[in-house]
């Protein structure tokens, strides 16, 4: 039997058996200090640390991975209700309560505008004790709820009774009251552009609603929405039986459109259950509408299909943005992908130049499921780079403390630092700083790179694959980041390196060289220090001393070399006379003419603006140079 005193593995097997079990991470953490209570060696003790310390990051990733499980399979089931279910009450029932626990919120409701009133009333509560509350109107333009209707957008408060930026009325402050409630945030439900509801979650204490919650509870809204427009489809037809019972055949085919439509959506929601990416359910909605769906993200990038490029749509993909609906665009059609307010792409449909309602609403439908997926796409690889993020950041912190530790730890999640790796710095103005993290993770998405925040700017590593020089993807860089923070980012590229140590060394040289290149007055723009001259050998860990002088003398070099000429021994005659063509021929013992006609030489070789300032000062440096590596 293993001694604990002498071996890890009873210790490992508890670690393992509590991980199996879902054990919190208190437990977790107990099993070394157990360990230290029974006088294990020291050696045990490091390798029982080490592996409690996985055992938590692996405990947090499961818990990260299970809320978003939680989240998905929720936002699905709401999707699986709305296709099932003619039961409007059952729906919005549904979505409330989903609302209610995606957000861990106390309560959440959804109010409907009354025509008739000219108000909106509560339609729908989860959670509510309040009678009073449950029994509100508001006018437009009273209380959040009035503004969301009014403008259109979300707004959220984390204390709604001290918050200015809303018209307080006393009926609707003392509902508030009544029921106890602090922190709301409410999102408008959108049809063709008009807000035709909105849906509300709330806490009894302050609380502060992120992006993603946002962008969630607006997803849930979209389905609000959609159950909202079937139920009235649903009564604008048996309107129409009721009234034109001679158009039999015309209401027939109009049913069959709608089942075919409302088929569709379940195969696109049955397609995301499985597990589906976007390529998937671009083909299938190509096939089910008979024509090319292509599928791009927010810039502009193909995600899916093989459609025209996205050039001269920007203006469709405007209107659909503003609308939230399927626009025209010649002979094709265009929708925007959203999640709330937030555009994540658009899918373009073309060979289909004339759709009808029930087609229309089924491509409406797919960008829908499509924003779903892509919102999930981009909570894991958040999800992922978080955790990546931190191996960067002991990598950048303390390479040298366990080189070894930290590769393996990198091969564990899929980071091989044993291979080449291009370290790029990232700087924006200090306000944008989070904002650029986020950025730095959408310019990743897709690749094996992973960013983290590191000091005043932000830290990406990527795989070299030799295809790009560190001074173009660097450049490259900093023109996707800027566009996607919406402000000039300065980008700093340090050599291609392997192994911890030498990443971080790399790490240093990119923010040497983002320094220079603001004293440059080149901020905003991508570079490597190779690329900055004599800048350069000065910046570079290492001072890359041979490769500047070949760059700079190298034209002289190869003319001497094969012609055996003295045109480098001119030059730095001419130099160290101060540019006098006397002295200079007096310290060669050649005749002035014999300068002057080497000079010309020189010039021909190296341009015309070689005796300029800046270029004299390089090839100053590196005569210099080459004359102390010849000593």
């Amino acid at each position: 039997m293993d001694d604990p005193h002498t071996s890890s593995a009873p210790a490992l097997r508890r670690l393992l058996a509590l991980l199996a079990s879902g054990a919190a991470a208190e437990e977790l953490a107990e099993v070394p200090a157990e360990a230290r209570r029974q006088g294990a060696a020291a050696a045990v003790l490091a390798e029982i640390d080490e592996a409690a310390w996985q055992a938590v990051s692996v405990h947090r990733t499961l818990r990260q991975h299970r809320r978003r499980e939680a989240e998905l399979t929720a936002l699905f089931d709401t999707a699986g209700d709305l296709s099932a279910s003619r039961d409007l009450d059952t729906v919005l029932q549904a979505i409330v309560r989903r609302a209610r626990m995606l957000l861990g919120t106390d309560t959440a409701y959804l109010t409907l505008p009354d025509p008739v009133a000219g108000d909106t009333y509560m339609r729908v509560t989860d959670g509510s004790v309040s009678e009073l509350f449950q029994t509100l109107r508001l006018s437009l333009g009273d209380g959040l709820g009035g503004l969301v209707a009014q403008t259109a957008r979300p707004y959220a408060t984390d204390d709604y009774r001290t918050d200015e930026r809303f018209r307080h009325t006393d009926r609707i402050d003392a509902g508030v009251l009544d029921e106890g409630l602090v922190a709301i945030i409410g999102v408008p439900l959108l049809l063709g552009g008009r807000v035709i509801g909105v849906l509300f979650a709330a806490d009894r204490t302050p609380r502060s609603f992120s992006p993603d919650e946002v962008a969630l509870l607006c997803s849930l809204a979209a389905h609000a929405a959609i159950a909202l427009d079937s139920a009235k489809s649903l009564s604008d037809t048996r309107a129409a039986l009721a009234e034109l019972n001679a158009a039999n055949a015309v209401i027939r085919a109009h049913s069959a459109a709608v089942q075919r439509a409302e088929q569709a959506h379940d195969r696109l929601t049955d397609l995301v259950l499985r597990g589906a990416e976007v390529p998937d359910v671009a083909a299938e909605v190509a096939a089910l509408l008979g024509g090319e769906v292509t599928v791009r993200d927010a810039e502009g990038g193909r995600l899916a299909g093989r459609g025209r490029d996205g050039r001269g749509l920007a203006r469709a993909l405007a209107a659909s943005r503003t609308d939230g609906r399927a626009v025209r665009h010649g002979e094709s059609w265009v929708c925007a992908v959203l999640a709330g307010q937030e555009p994540l792409g658009s899918l373009l449909l073309q060979g289909r130049p004339d759709l009808d309602h029930a087609d229309r609403r089924l491509f409406e439908r797919a960008a829908v499921v499509t924003a779903l997926l892509l919102l999930l796409r981009r909570s894991v690889a958040e999800t992922e780079n978080r955790v990546r993020g931190e191996l960067l950041t002991d990598l950048l912190t303390a390479p040298d403390r366990d080189p070894a530790r930290l590769t393996a730890r990198g091969r564990r999640l899929g980071v091989d630092l044993g291979r080449p790796h291009l370290v790029l710095v990232a700087e924006a103005a200090p306000e944008d700083r989070s904002r650029l993290a986020r950025a730095a993770v959408r310019h990743l998405f897709g690749t094996r790179g992973i960013s983290a925040e590191h000091g005043e700017a932000v830290a990406l590593l990527l795989p070299d694959d030799g295809s790009h020089s560190p001074g173009q993807r660097a450049a490259q860089a900093a023109e996707r980041l800027a566009g996607l923070l919406g402000s000039p980012v300065t980008v700093g590229a340090g050599r291609v390196a392997t192994g911890p140590v030498a990443l971080a060394a790399s790490y240093s040289e990119g923010v040497r060289c983002v320094r220079a290149l603001r004293v440059l007055g080149r901020a905003g723009h991508g570079a490597a220090a190779a690329e900055l001259g004599f800048l350069g050998v000065l910046l570079g860990d290492g001072h890359r001393v041979e490769g500047f002088v070949a760059s700079t003398l190298g034209p002289l070099l190869e003319y001497d070399a094969r012609r055996g000429t003295e045109l480098v021994r001119t030059l730095r005659a001419y130099f160290a006379c101060g540019g006098s063509l006397t002295r200079a021929k007096d310290d060669l013992h050649v005749h002035v003419n014999t300068v002057v006609q080497r000079l010309d030489r020189i010039g021909a070789l190296l341009g015309r603006d070689w005796d300029q300032p800046e270029r004299a000062l390089e090839l100053q440096l590196a005569l210099r140079l080459r004359l102390l590596a010849e000593s």
